[in-house]
């Protein structure tokens, strides 16, 4: 997990509200994600995450509440935070047709780097996708597109980065590339926003945990820090500390049973 700094927050939410006629889906949402941390925003299918990324990168405006990233308002100064952020979304935006390296290519030439060829070349590296560079890329799998995906989002050096659910539909292996890649990202001091629906990921990645239910962030903190609202583990023959799961759980108001009722 990365370190992270004492300065102020790099994405700082507050009262953030938003509704779609009848539905509310942000009831109030508070939240600082320190610089060159990397924080997972829990929530079931429909929290709500999706809509509070988008509030982030300015594609839709909040009804209340404020929203600022590197100290920029979302809604005043859109067009800073923009070069400001990266995002990466549920599905791989990347150009099937061309190689890994044109994909690269492309997206440097569009901003404007002194030299598209170098920063192609020095991230297909970083990405361990090297030899894969020249192939197109709908040979590769999924997990290689999908780091080819935060590669791309990478170029002209954002200061902030977005995943929103980035592993959704990826099988385990392509998921641990993608852990591989964001890891990285967070070793590097770059500050990352995940949003995601599987605790393993949150608790594999995160330095901290926001849970979003019911339109608001019922629980934030380390993975000890949420294990503390447990009652302390049973030691019959050896001690069961609580997993993440079970925090999450706990702290929507929901059991097991629930979960799977839902499911049917």
């Amino acid at each position: 997990m990365s370190a992270v700094t004492a300065a102020a927050p790099a994405i700082a939410l507050r009262g953030l509200e938003k509704s779609f006629r009848a539905l509310h889906v942000l009831r109030g949402v508070d939240l600082d994600v320190e610089r060159g941390s990397v924080v997972a925003l829990l929530g079931s299918n429909g929290a709500g995450k999706t809509t509070l990324i988008r509030i982030l990168t300015t594609l839709l405006a909040p009804d209340a509440g404020t929203a600022s990233v590197e100290g920029l308002d979302v809604t005043t100064q859109g067009a800073r935070v923009r070069e400001t952020i990266s995002l990466t979304g549920q599905s791989a935006a990347v150009d099937e047709v061309l190689t890994g390296r044109e994909n690269l290519v492309l997206v440097a030439r569009l901003r404007h780097q002194p030299d598209p060829g170098a920063v192609a070349d020095a991230l297909l590296e970083r990405f361990s996708l090297a030899e894969a560079g020249g192939r197109r890329v709908a040979t590769w799998s999924g997990g290689m597109r999908r780091r080819l995906d935060i590669a791309m989002s990478l170029i002209g050096g954002p200061r902030v980065v977005l995943l929103d659910e980035p592993t959704t539909g990826l099988d385990p292996e392509a998921r641990l590339e993608v852990w591989d890649a964001i890891r990285r990202l967070a070793q590097q001091g770059t500050t990352v926003l995940l949003s995601t629906q599987y605790l393993d990921e949150a608790e594999h990645l995160a330095d901290r945990i926001a849970i979003l239910h019911g339109g608001r962030i019922i629980a934030d903190g380390t993975l000890a820090e949420l294990k503390a609202l447990l009652p302390p583990a049973r030691v019959e023959y050896v001690e069961q500390q609580p997993t993440l799961e079970d925090v999450f759980l706990a702290v929507i108001g929901a059991t097991p049973a629930d979960t799977e009722e839902q499911g049917r």
